[in-house]
């Protein structure tokens, strides 16, 4: 039995019918909405983090200090802008809107709501939809990381330079991670497109438990747990969130590949990254949540998937996984590069690829029907996932007791420090020492002829 798809669901042939004013109010939308949630992105991280460190965080400018941020970015704009010498003029200004941009646009096959009437005409609460359209976020998340390399090259810096080439290690590690954790979507609704991934979740088919006909959840998160929590942690290294905020290591890099940039360009480049992270986290609720789908206590409501209503459930579940970021930077520390490039490369891509050929082989031999076993299968392969994540590399050694480590010492005492603490010679010093010899010889020659 196919998952049910509902009436207010839309597909791709309502996209392109819009006059083009209604375009523009779409695309206006899309923009205020990334310029919004980095405004109130910055306050709401910084009053959670500081609730969490229990200090009050932002409150004197404005409600709730609600215009903190708005009042930053004024004294961003009026700060004087330092161009380094040795920077590329050209790339030094366009790097920062290369991933403004490519954060901004990958909102526009995002699906905020289903059909509804805007001025007399129906259409889609999305801008816009293609067949591939997973695969424009992922092409527009790959390009974003080109200002962050192209920004740390052209400062012509030793800092910026480093943390450049570690965003894009952690591009080509994580890419492939994310990218695999998407094919079990595509393998469960049959589709790339946005809309119709998240109509595919709108309701999963029925299953008789004790004579009765019992709804399963359509959510590919319960549906495909293991994706789904390879895909979050994917995700959150795509956009250097901590703990993976390794290319602006402040305690290495200074501040990464931002190190030369200051007024306007270094607030684009703040702009970039919490757009990313609002996008990454729309991205997620269209593939794993639903999309904007309601939860399931609020589905009894019959119409709270149609009208406007579903747009506060899309924007409730968008918040709660950027409260998820947060709560990842108020709590963990940052990982080493080794331990991050083994997690990526030897824990979730070998996972992901053994979880996705047992979902093939599952969906061919028991098909979508029996979505219980699926869940009971999901959730083995995340118990598993998780073993390896945790899983000890190396086994630890038992602490010697002290005789051992008495014993283990020369004449079974305690080291002493050397006693000639002289610093050898540098190579100059030999030189002069040398040239000076003769000279000292036979002064010393004469002397004794005297």
């Amino acid at each position: 039995m196919s998952p049910i798809v509902l009436a207010q669901d839309p597909s791709l042939a309502d996209f392109g019918q819009d006059p083009w004013w209604l375009v523009l109010i779409k695309i206006l939308f899309a923009f205020v909405f990334a310029v919004l949630a980095t405004l109130l992105g910055v306050w709401f991280e910084r009053r959670v983090v500081a609730r969490m460190a229990v200090r009050p965080g932002p409150n004197q400018v404005g409600p709730f200090g609600l215009l903190q941020t708005l009042a930053d970015g004024l004294k961003m704009a009026f700060k004087e802008d330092i161009l380094p010498k040795s920077a590329d003029k050209v790339v030094y200004f366009f790097a920062p809107v290369i991933s403004v941009v490519c954060a901004v646009t990958a909102l526009s096959v995002i699906p905020f709501g289903p059909m509804v009437s805007i001025f007399g005409h129906q259409t889609p609460l999305q801008v816009t939809d293609v067949p591939v359209a997973v695969l424009v976020v992922l092409a527009f998340s790959s390009l974003a990381v080109y200002g962050i390399v192209l920004g740390g090259w052209a400062s012509g810096s030793t800092y910026p330079v480093l943390g450049g080439l570690r965003s894009s290690a952690q591009l080509i590690s994580y890419e492939v991670a994310l990218g695999l954790s998407i094919v079990a979507v595509f393998m469960l609704s049959g589709t790339m497109s946005t809309s119709e991934i998240v109509s595919a979740q709108g309701s999963g088919p029925e299953v008789e438990l004790f004579g009765l006909a019992v709804p399963m959840p359509g959510w590919y998160a319960i549906l495909l747990f293991p994706s789904f929590v390879i895909f979050f942690i994917s995700i959150v290294g795509e956009t250097n969130r901590a703990p993976f905020d390794l290319p602006e290591a402040e305690s290495e890099l200074v501040a990464g590949f931002m190190t030369e940039y200051s007024s306007l360009k270094f607030a684009l480049f703040m702009l970039s990254e919490y757009v990313a992270m609002v996008t990454m986290s729309a991205f997620t609720v269209t593939l794993f949540l639903g999309g904007w789908h309601a939860p399931w206590p609020i589905t009894i409501w019959e119409g709270a998937n149609s009208g406007w209503w579903p747009m506060l459930w899309f924007f409730g579940k968008v918040i709660a996984l950027v409260f998820v970021f947060v709560w990842l930077r108020g709590t963990l520390p940052r990982m080493r590069y080794d331990q991050f490039m083994r997690l990526g490369w030897k824990v979730l891509i070998p996972v992901n690829l053994v979880y996705i050929v047992g979902l093939a082989g599952f969906l061919k031999t028991q098909g979508w029907e029996r979505t219980d076993r699926l869940i009971a299968y999901g959730l083995v392969a995340g118990v598993l996932m998780l073993a390896a994540l945790f899983w000890p590399s190396r086994r630890p050694q038992p602490k010697p007791t002290v005789q051992e480590q008495v014993d283990s010492r020369p004449h079974g005492s305690f080291p002493l420090p050397p006693m000639d603490l002289q610093v050898p010679p540098s190579p100059r010093t030999k030189r002069v020492v040398a040239e000076r010899e003769p000279a000292n010889v036979a002064a010393g020659q004469d002397s004794r002829e005297v």
